[in-house]
């Protein structure tokens, strides 16, 4: 993926999707018919009330969840339409998730955690694994942290170590679900300003948080409510 923020072709486009969950005989629709694009170098924030569909949404960015109807293609890809197997490598090789509560494995050093990804989509040498991640937690200021285990460090610390592994494979884009929901206001700080330079750096980043401070520093909002998108701000005037 080739792009920069002047291009004129989205990197994420969400056509009519739906998602919908039977509970029971009752049918809970978590995200009605939204339609959005994303460009190149975006940083966007997602966001909106508990329930409004802000984590189904990136589930369905990743393909972690399947859809109920519509489509979302990045680079012009139909992500939901690939076989698991497919998915997982195309996963893999194109984003970078971070979640709130970190899911470091703890019996692994930060050292192995970034490795792991590396691993499991078969790249580089493991020489080369071992390099690339001690840079890129020394990238995220850990280079003092990379053999304790995620116990031994702080929540903070284990964010930053997560955000290192996510960037593993170098994905062109970022998804955060609420990767600052978990830390004090010091530690956020320094976890969205990573993010901030990961975006200077040509990353996109799509950001679910509840934290509106942090929201209104980001170019773009888009706001959901009951499963709609009810506001998008900043994005590009070519959209």
């Amino acid at each position: 993926m080739n792009h920069d923020l002047s291009s004129r072709s989205p990197l994420i486009q969400v056509r009519d999707l739906t998602k919908s969950y039977h509970v029971g005989p009752t049918t809970v629709s978590a995200l009605r018919s939204i339609s959005l694009q994303i460009w190149p170098g975006e940083f966007v924030a997602v966001v909106g009330p508990s329930g409004s569909g802000k984590s189904t949404l990136l589930n369905m960015l990743s393909g972690v969840d399947r859809m109920t109807a519509g489509d979302v293609l990045v680079d012009g890809r139909a992500v939901q339409r690939m076989p698991e197997a497919e998915l997982a490598r195309w996963r893999g090789e194109n984003l970078g998730i971070v979640f709130q509560f970190f899911q470091m494995l703890p019996t692994m050093t930060l050292l192995n955690n970034v490795m792991l990804p590396m691993e499991l989509a078969n790249r580089y040498t493991r020489a080369e694994r071992r390099t690339r991640a001690a840079q890129l937690l020394t990238r995220v200021g850990l280079e003092d942290q990379i053999h304790k285990l995620p116990g031994r460090v702080s929540g903070g610390q284990q964010q930053r170590a997560a955000i290192a592994r996510a960037l593993a494979n170098d994905p062109p884009i970022i998804l955060g679900d609420e990767p600052t929901g978990n830390l004090d206001s010091g530690s956020a700080q320094i976890v969205f300003d990573l993010f901030a330079e990961l975006v200077a750096a040509g990353k996109t980043v799509v950001m679910v948080t509840q934290d509106e401070e942090l929201a209104a520093r980001m170019p773009r909002q888009i706001e959901l409510s009951e499963g709609r998108v009810a506001h998008d701000q900043g994005a590009p005037a070519y959209a």
